[in-house]
């Protein structure tokens, strides 16, 4: 249930899901409840369940599945997402410097351009 201690609903539904899922209570593969029945279960609006497994989501410790519902991530799943956080970070990093290079490619070649009509013209 949702206490009045001034912290959001949402948030202290993630705090006791997320406590549930590192105690062992929710074991990786574990469907959570339905929205409407931890909504039941916490006394809180469907929107505010809805809040608080998106943090989850976001924090990697439950992932979606279309039509079946929200399951608890294997935590060596959970770390190969931040590897490719990390992967996407590098290439990001890459396409940065190999625009930077292009860039400067293109003004030189633009400045011999010049150089060369300049030349052609007299």
């Amino acid at each position: 249930m949702v206490k009045h201690t001034g912290r959001p609903g949402y948030l202290q539904i993630a705090d006791d899901l997320r406590a549930q899922i590192r105690g062992g209570a929710l074991a990786p593969g574990t469907p959570l409840p339905s929205t409407a029945q931890l909504a039941e279960q916490y006394d809180a609006s469907l929107s505010v369940v809805k809040m608080a497994v998106g943090i989850l989501r976001n924090e990697g410790l439950v992932i979606g599945q279309q039509g079946k519902g929200v399951f608890v991530r294997d935590q060596a799943d959970a770390s190969a997402g931040s590897d490719l956080a990390d992967e996407v970070a590098e290439l990001r990093t890459a396409v940065q410097d190999l625009s930077a290079r292009l860039a400067k490619v293109e003004e030189q070649l633009a400045t011999s351009t010049t150089r060369r009509s300049a030349r052609g013209s007299r």
